[in-house]
């Protein structure tokens, strides 16, 4: 059975959400309840007076009474591909057919996979076949170090899952960052939060999710300060750079909108964060208003890896941009992680597209993980580094 204790992992984004671009790609049935509903945010709802023509009206993925043998499964395309650290399988609402048991499985697969091809893809199991309880998030975590794209969960042999979240560091894929500047707060890049002050109404990683907000409950939201100091939130960019544009969001956030606000930096590559004068400003304090995208131009960008948001004294923000470059130094990192995360077979698969032979895919097998840009075969490093036409730029000592 799953530990009860609230596992640290769901500190952790959820990789499989709907609002983060996640899809069930496939269910080997749905009859009764269907197979979206698994990564819908939010609680599950139940109303028990709710009956269909198929029968009781769920909101989650339940299946037919299995006749047959073998058992039923969903696979999940992540929203956000990357190293899966837990998940929870809930059976809220379902208790005379919920599955007794589970497993979970998972696939790192190059492009959009149809499922047909996931049906053949190289798939390992991050969770062994274990019992669950009904009415219940039933949490497992996960020791893997790969990167994943895609989720396979089986119940068995049939019955109905509410919810199933897939808590994880997303990983980003170097090879699509080919304008050179982009978001080093997203989350969908590799960013991440490191610490908050207070998350009473909701969480702060709503803040550098994709998209505008639809609702002030999709942004990042603090109870209401009644003593001293300020709320704030810290950030982990994806890669070591220089910001150069922020956005302060407050959509949808009327009369609860911070007053104003502050974002420092500090690159702890080279400075203890620890230490308060490690930090330097990118946007002095300044006023914000209600219901608006406000947009700053970093006056004097420097290197970062870190970000912290300082919100006075309290107030809802919806979305939180950090737009600018990465270093050299922060390619090489982006790639590195890219490249000791990734399964075996889509390594295989990405390298030899680019044009690597056999010897070459050994050689970067054998190497990881890899500490640096130089435990690369030099023909490799070349082929990933630089596409020549502007934009994306090799990382260090690749050229």
């Amino acid at each position: 059975m799953p530990d009860v204790e609230t596992p640290a992992f769901l500190r952790l984004p959820d990789l499989a959400r709907r609002t983060l671009g996640g899809a069930v790609v496939h269910a080997s049935d749905e009859s009764f309840a269907e197979r979206e509903n698994l990564i819908r945010p939010g609680a599950p709802a139940f109303d028990p007076g709710a009956f269909g023509h198929k029968g009781k009206v769920y909101d989650g993925w339940e299946t037919r009474r299995r006749r047959t043998p073998g058992h039923d499964h969903a696979i999940v395309r992540l929203g956000t591909p990357g190293v899966v650290h837990g998940v929870v399988v809930d059976t809220a609402w379902f208790t005379g057919n919920y599955p007794p048991e589970i497993s979970v499985e998972a696939a790192g697969v190059e492009g959009h996979p149809a499922p047909d091809d996931l049906a053949a893809a190289q798939w390992t199991t991050l969770v062994p076949r274990s019992a669950v309880r009904g009415d219940a998030a039933n949490p497992f975590p996960v020791a893997d170090p790969h990167r994943y794209t895609h989720v396979r969960l089986s119940i068995y042999p049939d019955g109905g899952v509410a919810r199933f979240r897939v808590h994880g560091e997303p990983v980003a894929d170097p090879r699509l960052m080919v304008t050179g500047g982009l978001d080093l707060a997203a989350l969908e890049n590799g960013g991440g939060i490191i610490g908050c002050s207070d998350e009473f109404y909701s969480a702060p990683v709503n803040l550098i999710a994709p998209g505008l907000t639809r609702d002030m409950g999709e942004g990042w939201e603090n109870a209401r300060r009644r003593g001293p100091g300020n709320d704030w939130v810290e950030f982990r960019l994806a890669a070591h750079g220089e910001v150069r544009l922020l956005e302060l969001d407050t959509g949808y956030f009327l009369f609860n909108a911070p007053g104003a606000a502050r974002v420092s930096g500090c690159d702890e590559s080279t400075a203890d964060p620890a230490d308060p004068r490690a930090w330097f400003p990118l946007l002095e304090r300044t006023d914000l208003r209600p219901d608006t995208r406000h947009r700053f131009v970093v006056a004097g960008p420097r290197p970062a890896t870190r970000l912290r948001l300082d919100v006075y004294p309290d107030g809802g923000m919806a979305r939180f941009r950090a737009y600018g470059r990465p270093s050299p130094q922060g390619w090489e990192g982006l790639w590195l992680r890219w490249l000791n995360t990734l399964p075996e077979p889509q390594l295989r698969a990405a390298l030899t597209a680019s044009g690597a032979g056999e010897a070459d895919l050994a050689a970067v097998l054998a190497a990881r993980p890899m500490a640096g840009w130089d435990a690369l075969p030099r023909g490799v490093a070349e082929r990933l580094g630089d596409t020549g036409d502007g934009g994306r730029r090799p990382p260090a000592g690749s050229a």
